[in-house]
């Protein structure tokens, strides 16, 4: 979905998740005018797609206009089929999503992946609102990334730009061998180490016991030194895996963002760290918390029509 908006003064994103839809209106100064949020349909395509448009259009009529429109998606687009697929609501695989939505609501749209809106939304006026070449990090039930260079989303000819998370672990040692599997069909994946569940599986190997990542955390925070030595592993794990980006991409900040992002004094682990696996005599790149939290998706999603003047 591709091509000038009908109106450069408002910008509306939605977040297309697994639970819920959730809509963003945005004024041409990034002041929010509307917002909405609902459960998504399960398991029923045709219902999701009327739903966002449905969001879509109750919302131009509240505010009287007729705006831009973008789509942060679970899944990625095929560049060869132009489906759906990758999505975890399944429904939505092997689907012409943004075909169905251009027909529905009458014009066309941009759609793009949620990581992409995720580090467009923190590129644009986040946490990297000054940074030209932004790596974005979710880590929390999975792990993803998103690629925006000069505020636009890099997409990539096979349209996985970002998808570090299925690479695997950066110099693992003799315990992390093979690695856990991964739904993907492989082992020792990124994802399998650095997400919530993955920090799980890691304290229960060592220590014996099945707890929740959040739960780990703030064992860690009490002093509890198994919780502890756990948050180290993985800030040593997260730092290899970021090294391996900054070693290819170079980019001037990474923003990590979902539920992990928030354990502890994560960031500063991670950069102390990174000098033991950068190719590099210094690294200065920054590696900061989202400022908008689980609203990054929807606010990418807008901001996936810039505006004329470039903002």
């Amino acid at each position: 979905m591709n091509r000038t908006s009908d109106s450069a003064d408002v910008r509306i994103g939605v977040d297309l998740g697994g639970t819920k839809i959730e809509l963003l209106a945005l004024g041409p100064d990034a002041t929010e005018l509307h917002r909405e949020r609902i459960a998504t349909p399960r398991n029923d395509y045709a219902a999701i797609v009327h739903a966002v448009r449905d969001l879509v259009l109750d919302a131009e009529t509240r505010l009287a206009t007729r705006a831009s429109v973008g789509v942060g998606t679970p899944g990625a687009l095929s560049p060869t089929s132009g489906v759906m697929r990758n999505a975890n609501t399944t429904c939505l695989n092997g689907r012409p999503l943004d075909r169905a939505l251009c027909d529905e609501l009458a014009r066309e749209g941009r759609i793009s992946h949620g990581a992409n809106c995720f580090a467009l939304s923190e590129a644009v006026d986040g946490a990297a609102r000054d940074a030209r070449v932004v790596f974005g990090v979710i880590v929390g039930t999975g792990t993803g990334g998103g690629v925006v260079i000069d505020r636009r989303p890099l997409i990539g000819r096979n349209a996985i730009a970002g998808e570090w998370g299925h690479n695997p672990l950066p110099w693992p040692t003799h315990e992390e061998l093979p690695g856990p599997p991964c739904y993907c069909g492989k082992r020792g994946c990124i994802e399998t180490f650095l997400s919530g569940p993955g920090i799980a599986h890691d304290h229960a190997e060592r220590c014996g016991e099945r707890i929740a990542a959040i739960e780990i955390a703030a064992r860690a925070e009490r002093g509890d030194g198994d919780a502890e030595r756990t948050l180290e592993r993985h800030a040593d794990r997260m730092a290899r895996a970021l090294a391996s980006v900054i070693n290819v991409l170079d980019p001037d900040a990474i923003v990590l963002g979902g539920g992990v992002s928030l354990i502890g004094s994560l960031p500063e682990a991670i950069h102390a760290r990174l000098p033991n696996h950068v190719f590099s005599d210094r690294v200065t790149t920054p590696v900061v918390r989202a400022v908008h939290g689980d609203a990054g998706g929807v606010r990418g999603a807008a901001w996936l029509w810039p505006s004329e003047s470039g903002a």
